[in-house]
C-alpha cells in the first residue's frame, strides 16, 4: 500500500517509521519542510538502533529507509496513494484545512484517516466534501512501541473503511480496536477511572500523592501511580482530557474533575516538562519523601474484627495466620482484651461505623486493607480518634513479617472503604460504563487499556476477578456510605451480578434475538 502522511512531528514521523518497516511504502510531508528533514534523521537513527539491538537486519533497515518517501510538497498530485494520514495539532481548523488541501491532490479511491485524540472524528469528515472516506486513526506515543491502535468511524464513515484498517493495523503487528466516536474514545476515557478517583482521594485529605502512588503499585499493581502518571503526561493535558470528557457526557458524575487541578496548571505545575508537578524533577530534586521509620511496639496483641462475608472471613483468617508466624499474637474470642490492637477489615463501608456497629475501643480501632496486595504492602486505616500511639504500634504490627523483609505500611485517613478499594471500584465501572453504552466490546476494552495503559487487567476482567456480585456489594456500600452519585452501581456490574453473567461477556444482544 502507498500511504501518505501529513504531519511529521513526533505521531507522524512515529507513524512513518511503523508502517514503512512493516512493508508500506511511506510518503512523508509537513508544511515546514525541515521537519521532514528533521523526522527523517530520527527514523534512520530509530533503525540503526534496532539493528545495533538485533531487532532488526541491516536489509531490512536499508529496505524500509528505501520505502520513505520524503515530500517537497505535503499536497503534491499523488494518483497511487491509497491512504492518507494526518498527524498535525489538535485543531478542527487546521485537520480540516489539511484534509481539504488533499481532497484536491489525492484520487477519490483513497482513504482519509485522522489520528486525533480529542476532536470528534464525524465533525472533521464534516468539512469535507465526502465525508464517507474519513475515520479516526489514533495512535498512541511512541508508535512503534505502544502496540494498539483505536480504529474510529465517524456517523458517515463508509462500512468497509474500519474493517480494512483494522485489516492494515494489524497487519502491521498492532493491534486494533474499533471504538464509538465519543470523547475519549476508548484508552483516554477508561483511564479517567484512576486518576478522576486518585484526585478525590487527594480532596478529602485521605491521603497524599505518594502515598496514593504507592498503594496503586504495591496493592494495584500499577506500572505507575496516578500522580506520576499525571508528571509523566503532564498535568495540563491530563486536566484538559479530563474536562473535555466530562463535559463530552453531559457532566457525568462519575468522570467530575478536582477543583486541584486548574490552579496547578495556571501555576505551571505540569509535571516533567516544568520540572515541577505532585513531584519535583530535575538536578538536585529529591522525590517523594521516604516513608517515616516504623517507630511503635510490635509486640502487642492483636484483635481481628470479623465480619459476616465469606471473603472477609477468609482474609481475616489468612492475615491471622500470617501474623501469628511473624510472632504476634493474636486475639480470638467476642472481644478484644484492654490491650489489644483492634483491626477492622472494611469492604464499602468505613472503619468508623464499624466501631459505632460493634461497639469497638474507638481510640484503639482501626481499618485493614482486604485486596490482596501485588507487593509487600499493607494499608492501615485511622480515624479521628484513633490514638496515635495505637497507629504506631498497629503499623509496627503489621510491618513484621516472617520473612526477612519486612511489609512497608501505608496509614491513611478512614474513607468508605479503602483508597484502593475506591480506585479499582472506579477503574471497573468506568470499563463498564463504556461497556454498557456499547462504545466498544468488552474484549476491546480489556485489550485497549491493558495495551494502552499497562494495567495488571482490563477493567472488565479485573473486575470478574472481584466477582459482580462482590464488586456490586462494593460499589453499594461505597455509594450507601458516601451519598456520592461517583460511586453508583453500573446497570452492567448490577445485570451480570443478578444473572450470574461474567463482566467480560456482552451477553444477548437484542439483535441476536432477530436474526
Amino acid at each position: 500500500m502507498r500511504i501518505r502522511i501529513v504531519g511529521a512531528g513526533a505521531m507522524g514521523r512515529g507513524i512513518a517509521q511503523w508502517a514503512a518497516s512493516a512493508g508500506h511504502t511511506v510518503e512523508l510531508g509537513d508544511v515546514r519542510a525541515e521537519a521532514v528533514t528533521d523526522a527523517v534523521e530520527f527514523i534512520v537513527s530509530m533503525l540503526d538502533r534496532a539493528v545495533a539491538k538485533g531487532r532488526m537486519s541491516a536489509a531490512d533497515r536499508d529496505a524500509s529507509m528505501a520505502r520513505l518517501v520524503p515530500l517537497a510538497d505535503p499536497w503534491a498530485a499523488g494518483p497511487d496513494v491509497e491512504l492518507a494520514i494526518e498527524a498535525v495539532r489538535e485543531d478542527l481548523e487546521t485537520k480540516a484545512e489539511v484534509f481539504g488541501k488533499l481532497e484536491r491532490a489525492l484520487p477519490s479511491s483513497a482513504v482519509f484517516a485522522t489520528n486525533t485524540s480529542s476532536l470528534s472524528v464525524t465533525r472533521i469528515a464534516a468539512t469535507l466534501q465526502d465525508p464517507s472516506r474519513l475515520a479516526g486513526l489514533h495512535f498512541f506515543n511512541p508508535v512503534p512501541l505502544m502496540r494498539i491502535v483505536e480504529v474510529v468511524p465517524g456517523a458517515a464513515t463508509r462500512p468497509e473503511i474500519p474493517a480494512a484498517l483494522t485489516g492494515l493495523v494489524e497487519g502491521c503487528g498492532h493491534r486494533a480496536v474499533t471504538v464509538a466516536d465519543t470523547p475519549g474514545f476508548l484508552v483516554n476515557h477508561a483511564g479517567r477511572g484512576l486518576v478522576t478517583e486518585a484526585l478525590a482521594l487527594l480532596e478529602e485529605s485521605v491521603a497524599g500523592p505518594a502515598d496514593i502512588d504507592r498503594i496503586a503499585r504495591d496493592v494495584l499493581g500499577l506500572r505507575m501511580g496516578p500522580f506520576e502518571l499525571m508528571d509523566l503526561t503532564g498535568l495540563d493535558v491530563t486536566a484538559a482530557v479530563i474536562d473535555s470528557i466530562w463535559q463530552g457526557f453531559r457532566y457525568e458524575d462519575r468522570l467530575r474533575p478536582s477543583y486541584l487541578t486548574p490552579n496547578r496548571v495556571v501555576a505551571g505545575l505540569h509535571g516533567r516538562k516544568t520540572g515541577q508537578g505532585w513531584y519535583a524533577y530535575g538536578e538536585g530534586a529529591e522525590g517523594p519523601a521516604p516513608e517515616p521509620a516504623v517507630t511503635g511496639n510490635g509486640d502487642r496483641p492483636v484483635f481481628l474484627a470479623a465480619s459476616g462475608s465469606v471473603e472477609i472471613a477468609a482474609y481475616v483468617d489468612a492475615l491471622a495466620g500470617a501474623l501469628e508466624a511473624s510472632g504476634v499474637r493474636v486475639e480470638r474470642g467476642d472481644g478484644p482484651s484492654a490491650e489489644a490492637l483492634v483491626l477492622v477489615p472494611v469492604w464499602g463501608t468505613t472503619v468508623s461505623g464499624a466501631i459505632r456497629a460493634g461497639g469497638l475501643p474507638p481510640e484503639r480501632t482501626m481499618g485493614v486493607e482486604v485486596l490482596p496486595p501485588a507487593g509487600r504492602r499493607r494499608v492501615l486505616a485511622v480515624t479521628a480518634v484513633t490514638g496515635p500511639a495505637s497507629a504506631r504500634d498497629a503499623r509496627a504490627v503489621l510491618a513484621r513479617a516472617a520473612a526477612h523483609e519486612p511489609h512497608a505500611v501505608t496509614v491513611v485517613r478512614d474513607t468508605a472503604g479503602s483508597v484502593a478499594q475506591r480506585l479499582l471500584s472506579s477503574i471497573v465501572a468506568v470499563g463498564a460504563s463504556i461497556a454498557e453504552r456499547s462504545l466498544a466490546t468488552p474484549a476491546d476494552i480489556d485489550l485497549a487499556v491493558t495495551t494502552g495503559l499497562g494495567y495488571p487487567a482490563g477493567p472488565l476482567a479485573w473486575g470478574e476477578r472481584i466477582g459482580a456480585p462482590r464488586l456490586l456489594e462494593l460499589q453499594r456500600a461505597l455509594h450507601a456510605t458516601t451519598g456520592d452519585p461517583r460511586h453508583r452501581p453500573t446497570r452492567w456490574v448490577t445485570e451480570r451480578a443478578d444473572l450470574g453473567l461474567a463482566l467480560t461477556g456482552a451477553g444477548t444482544s437484542v439483535d441476536d434475538c432477530l436474526r
